[in-house]
C-alpha cells in the first residue's frame, strides 16, 4: 500500500515535479534527469516493468522531453509533458490492465483533451495549480482505492466552491447558504466517522438492534472537512474573498502534502500564493531539507521507538512490570510526537518546494511547563481552528467565567471526538479539560514560576494523558493504569525478571535521540550550520538511512491517518 510504505516519495513525487517544473525552463533538464532516474528505479525496480518494450518507450520519452526542454517554448513543453504522461498512462491502463472499454477510453480521452487545452491556454500559475489539483487527486486515489470516495471528495470541493459564491453574492440568505454548507460537510464526517459509534451506543442504551454498517473512513476526511468549513465561514465573515477559479480552489483543498494529515490550512493563508508565487533553487533546497528532517523524525525515531509499544502490546499489559509500563508510555508519547511532527515537517517542506508556506504545526510541545502551554504548541493549526470557529463564536471568555468554562468544555469534548469515535477519546478530552481548568484557577501560576516543578509535572502528566489516547478498550486501559501504580490491587501474571532492563538496553538509543530532538538544541544548531556542506552530507545520510529502513520494511503508516 502506498501510504504504509511511503512509496509515493519514489513514484508520485518525481513525476509530479517533472510536470510542475515544466514551466521553469532553467530547471527543466536537471529536474527531468533526476526525476527520470528515480522514477525509472520505481518503474523497473519496484513495479518490475522490465520488458524491452517498456524500457524502450521510457527512454524514448525521456530523450524527447530532454530535447524539447532545450528548444520548446513554455506552453509547448507543457503539452509535451502531458502527451508523454498520457501515452504512458494509456499504455498501462489499456494494455497492462485491460481497460480497453468504451467508457474508460472516452473518459481518458476527454481528460487528456481538457489537460492539453488548459496547458496551452493558461498562464504559468494556472497551469501549476492544475497540476497540483489533478496530481493531488491522483495521489489521493492511490490511498482510498474506491472510486466512490474519490467522487465524494471531488463533490465536496465543487459544492463548497459554489456555496462560497452564493454566500458572497447573496444579500439576504447568506446564513442559509452557510448553514447548508456546514451541514453538508459535517454530515459526511458524521456518517463515515461516527455512524457506527452512535448506532452501537443507541443499541446498548435503548436495547435496540439497529443495523451496524462496516463503514471505512476515507483518508483525511477530518482534515479536508475542517478546511472546507473554515473557507465558507471566512467568506461569510468577510475575512476572505470567494475564489472564482475552481482549479485554484481545488488546488487549495487537495494539495497533496497536507491533504491526508494536515496541517489544517485556512484559505487566507495561501490565497495570495495561489495567484502568484516564486520558485528559487534556495526555496527548493530549504524545502527538501525540511522534508528530509521530517522523514528522519518519522522513520528513524517514531517508527523505531514505537517498536517498544508494539512489543508491550504483544506481551500483554498484565505481564509487564511497573517500570516497563512507564517506559512503554514514554515510548508511545515520543512515537506520537515524532510521527505527527515528522509528517507536518514533510508537508511544510514539500509545500515550500512548490512555493507555498504552510503553517507551523508544532513548537517543541514537550518543553512546556503546563498542559495549557502544551496545547498551544501541539497541533497548533487544530487548536487555532477550534479557537476561531468554535470557542470564539460561542462567546470565548467575553461572557463571564462560567460561560468561559462551559465553552472550554465544549471545545475539549469536540477535540476528543475529532480524534476518534470512541469513549476513550471523550474521556481523554474531558480529562484534558479538567487539567487545563485546574491550571487556570489553581496550579498554573506556580508551575510557570517554578520551572523544574513544571517540567516534572509535565513529565508525568503527558504520558498518562496519552495513555487514554492510546488504549481504546477501558478494561485494557484499567489494567495498564494499575501496572503504572504497583500498590493498587491487581491480578499478577508471570513477569520476566528485569524486563525493563532488557528493553531499555534494546531501545535506549532511540530514547536518547527522542529526548534530544524534543528540545530546541538541534534546531538552534541547525540554524547555524543550515547552509554548510556538513548539513547537506548529514541530511543525505538521514535520507539514505530512512530509505534503507523502508526497504527493510521498518516503516509503519502515519498514526494520524486514522483521524
Amino acid at each position: 500500500m502506498v501510504f504504509s510504505s511511503l512509496e509515493f516519495i519514489f513514484i508520485f513525487l518525481p513525476v509530479f515535479l517533472i510536470a510542475y517544473s515544466a514551466s521553469e525552463k532553467k530547471y527543466r533538464n536537471i529536474v527531468l534527469v533526476v526525476s527520470s532516474i528515480i522514477a525509472g528505479y520505481a518503474v523497473f525496480g519496484v513495479l518490475h516493468l522490465t520488458s524491452i518494450l517498456n524500457i524502450a518507450l521510457y527512454l524514448a520519452a525521456v530523450f524527447w522531453l530532454l530535447f524539447e526542454s532545450c528548444t520548446a517554448p513554455e506552453k509547448r513543453y507543457r503539452c509535451d509533458v502531458i502527451i508523454v504522461a498520457s501515452a504512458v498512462a494509456g499504455y498501462v491502463l489499456f494494455h497492462d490492465h485491460g481497460l480497453f472499454k468504451p467508457v474508460p477510453v472516452l473518459i481518458f480521452l476527454l481528460t487528456t483533451g481538457f489537460l492539453l487545452a488548459h496547458a496551452y491556454s493558461s498562464t504559468r500559475i494556472e497551469y501549476q495549480n492544475l497540476v497540483i489539483f489533478t496530481g493531488s487527486v491522483l495521489f489521493y486515489s492511490f490511498g482510498v482505492k474506491k472510486p466512490v470516495y474519490i467522487l465524494l471528495f471531488l463533490l465536496t470541493v465543487l459544492l463548497n466552491f459554489i456555496v462560497a459564491q452564493f454566500i458572497e453574492n447573496s444579500r439576504y440568505v447568506k446564513k442559509l447558504w452557510l448553514f447548508f454548507g456546514i451541514v453538508f460537510n459535517f454530515w459526511w464526517l458524521i456518517f463515515f466517522k461516527y455512524w457506527t459509534f452512535g448506532t452501537e451506543n443507541i443499541n446498548n442504551i435503548f436495547h435496540q438492534s439497529l443495523t451496524l454498517k462496516n463503514i471505512i473512513l476515507p483518508i483525511g476526511i477530518s482534515f479536508y472537512t475542517f478546511q472546507n468549513v473554515s473557507y465558507i465561514i471566512d467568506i461569510y465573515r468577510g475575512k476572505a474573498k470567494a475564489e472564482k477559479n475552481l482549479v485554484n480552489y481545488g488546488a487549495y483543498i487537495t494539495m497533496f502534502p497536507q491533504l491526508i494529515a494536515g496541517p489544517i490550512v485556512t484559505f487566507d493563508h495561501v490565497a495570495k500564493e495561489l495567484k502568484s508565487r516564486t520558485h528559487t533553487i534556495a526555496q527548493v533546497e530549504d524545502g527538501l531539507k525540511t522534508f528530509t528532517i521530517g522523514l528522519g523524525y518519522k522513520v528513524l525515531i517514531a517508527n523505531q521507538i514505537g517498536g517498544l509499544w508494539s512489543d508491550i502490546s504483544m506481551i500483554g499489559y498484565e505481564s509487564i512490570s511497573s517500570r516497563l509500563a512507564w517506559l512503554g508510555i514514554f515510548a508511545y508519547s515520543f512515537q506520537l510526537y515524532f510521527d505527527f511532527c515528522g509528517y507536518s515537517l514533510m508537508a511544510i517542506g514539500l509545500g515550500r518546494v512548490m512555493g507555498f508556506e504552510l503553517p507551523k504545526n508544532f513548537d517543541h510541545p514537550y518543553m512546556s511547563l503546563t498542559m495549557t502551554e502544551f496545547w498551544r504548541r501541539w497541533h497548533m493549526t487544530l487548536g487555532s481552528w477550534f479557537k476561531d470557529y468554535i470557542y470564539i463564536p460561542l462567546g470565548g471568555n467575553r461572557k463571564g467565567e462560567g460561560r468561559m468554562v462551559f465553552n472550554m468544555l465544549v471545545v475539549w469534548l469536540f477535540t476528543g471526538l475529532w480524534h476518534g469515535a470512541s469513549w476513550n477519546f471523550v474521556l481523554w478530552g474531558l480529562v484534558l479539560f479538567i487539567i487545563i481548568m485546574t491550571e487556570k484557577f489553581w496550579t498554573g501560576k506556580t508551575l510557570n514560576r517554578i520551572k523544574p516543578l513544571g517540567h516534572l509535572y509535565m513529565l508525568v502528566i503527558i504520558p498518562v494523558t496519552w495513555l487514554l489516547f492510546a488504549i481504546t478498550d477501558f478494561h485494557e486501559l484499567g489494567i495498564y493504569f494499575k501496572r503504572l501504580i504497583p500498590f493498587l490491587p491487581q491480578k499478577t501474571f508471570a513477569i520476566m525478571d528485569k524486563d525493563y532492563a532488557f528493553y531499555w538496553t534494546k531501545y535506549w538509543k532511540y530514547f536518547a535521540a527522542a529526548l534530544l530532538f524534543s528540545t530546541r538544541i538541534p534546531e538552534a544548531v541547525y540554524k547555524k550550520i543550515k547552509h554548510s556542506i556538513l548539513t547537506a552530507i548529514l541530511l543525505i545520510l538521514v535520507f539514505c538511512a530512512a530509505v534503507y529502513c523502508m526497504y527493510r520494511g521498518m516503516d509503519d503508516p502515519f498514526m494520524y491517518f486514522r483521524f
